[in-house]
């Protein structure tokens, strides 16, 4: 079985052979999940397996093996650890007495052909015994006739001549070589530049997002029209600031020809969500690619786009956050959240239940304006809480969205989901031990210096919606026959 994903040649990641303990054999170039879960590219079905076990992603150079919190952890040689470096080969246990998985690096160096037997006596002989004659190394006129000497020196010429042309070949190759190397250096010199200015135009229109957004509070706070004109400056600046940087990352050729449709679209979501294309890290792509996968497999995405649109959702709910100068693509937030289901109600958390289509726990629902029912203790539908009231919970959601984007999540999308979902305080607290700055707290950011924090579950959440949003920009790109649900609520 061979499992391999669309990672661009850029970021070729090399292949790992994956074995378990029934004899299934799996073949990986991207990172993936082990676990009981009906979802994991490697699923095993043994009681020891939690739902999804571990990870194995590959990032510095490496493939590692990362513990997702399992009930009955991972052991490597008899002991417990949390992460584990595949250098060539690896064992791993899932539980004590758990099964084994093996996992070994292919393309090993292999042993040398052994050296071909010595000549034999035979047919060839002969052939042999005339070559050394004519053209051996003897040079002793009594032991060769004058006939035979004067074809050794012919040849003897006719080496020296090819030898004095192949040195010539060989001296232009190694300029040409020289040159295109010196040419390839510095070519990466002045891409490494452009992708350093673009870094910089991209955060300082996300510093100005953050000032927008700031602007924008105050001004609601105030209830007057006093700033609404600096607002406005600020949103055609940002505006004419877009224009310029899609002409920069246009010429330098981000989404240049090895990544394949499906990647270049992640790109593209991933920067309206307010994150830099150029920053993400090599592994991202594919981890993207495995999450759509996910959502290929099962037929909630083009359900919950049916209900949707049969509800009369979409167009409300992208204009919700359009008025709120948000990506229309948090619309898949409440996709991942309830599958669109106005009467949905959560499990019990030490918060309450949370509740309607949006999710909203009961202190969140009454700071945005939502009134709680008088079933609010109980999970079921409730015909007096507002958060049953999708275009009223859509109104709180946006608004909700739009205070954590202009706190310390620095306008970044996906730290805004990951707030929603993990709770903005735990979010803003990991936050404020990062430099301020929007440079240096994007989401990748957080995973590579406090990996181990963030839950599980609120990495999944973030991949998911995500990945919806990619998938809901051209779902016939990826297999669904359906037309974007976005297309039609799109403002200039």
């Amino acid at each position: 079985m061979s499992v391999t994903g669309n990672t661009p040649r850029s970021l070729a990641i090399p292949p790992l052979s994956v074995r378990t303990e029934d004899g299934r054999t799996f073949r990986f170039s991207r990172p993936f999940h082990i676990g009981r879960e009906q979802g994991c590219d490697v699923r095993i079905e043994d009681g020891h397996v939690s739902r999804k076990h571990v990870m194995v992603s590959f990032g510095n150079g490496m493939w590692r093996v990362r513990d997702q919190r399992s009930g009955n952890g991972l052991f490597v040689d008899g002991e417990r650890v949390d992460t584990a470096s595949i250098e060539s080969g690896l064992t791993i246990q899932l539980g004590a007495d758990g099964p084994l998985v093996t996992m070994e690096l292919e393309g090993r160096a292999k042993p040398a052909p052994p050296a071909p037997p010595p000549p034999q006596p035979g047919a060839g002989g002969e052939t042999r015994i005339y070559a050394e004659k004519y053209f051996g190394t003897t040079v002793d006129d009594d032991a060769v006739g004058g006939r035979t000497m004067m074809i050794r020196k012919a040849y003897q010429q006719v080496q020296k001549k090819q030898k004095r042309t192949y040195q010539a070949i060989v001296a232009v190759l190694a300029v040409a070589a020289l040159a295109a190397g010196g040419y390839a250096y510095y070519q990466r010199i002045q891409l490494a530049r452009q992708q350093a200015i673009a870094l910089d135009l991209f955060y300082t229109m996300k510093s100005l997002d953050v000032d927008i957004a700031n602007s924008e509070r105050r001004l609601l706070a105030s209830g007057g029209t006093q700033g609404q004109d600096v607002v406005k400056s600020y949103l055609a600046r940002r505006r004419q600031m877009e224009t310029n940087y899609d002409q920069f990352i246009s010429n330098l050729n981000v989404y240049n020809h090895t990544l394949t449709p499906q990647e270049k679209l992640i790109l593209r979501v991933t920067r309206l969500f307010g994150e830099c294309e150029t920053a993400a890290p090599p592994e991202y792509l594919a981890e993207v690619g495995n999450y759509i996968r996910s959502w290929q497999k099962t037929g909630s995405f083009a359900a919950s786009v049916k209900r949707a649109r049969e509800m009369g959702y979409t167009k409300r709910i992208a204009e919700e956050f359009q008025k709120q100068d948000l990506p229309s693509q948090f619309f898949y937030l409440a996709m991942v959240e309830s599958g669109f289901n106005e009467v949905a109600s959560g499990p019990p958390t030490r918060w309450g239940y949370a509740k309607g289509m949006w999710q909203f726990i009961p202190d969140t629902a009454k700071t945005y304006g939502l009134t709680v029912g008088p079933l609010v203790a109980y999970p079921r539908p409730d015909p007096g809480d507002d958060r049953h009231k999708w275009e009223k919970a859509t109104r709180a959601a946006a608004a909700y969205i739009k205070d954590i984007y202009s706190t310390d999540a620095q306008a970044s999308g996906l730290l805004v989901m990951a707030s929603y979902n993990w709770g903005e305080q735990r979010v803003i607290r990991m936050l404020r031990t990062m430099p301020q700055n929007p440079r240096e707290r994007n989401f990748w950011k957080v995973l590579d210096k406090h990996r181990e924090q963030v839950p599980p579950e609120t990495y999944n959440y973030v991949m998911r919606i995500v990945s919806a949003a990619v998938i809901g920009e051209n779902p016939k790109l990826f297999g669904f026959d359906f037309d974007s649900p976005l297309a039609a609520t799109e403002i200039p």
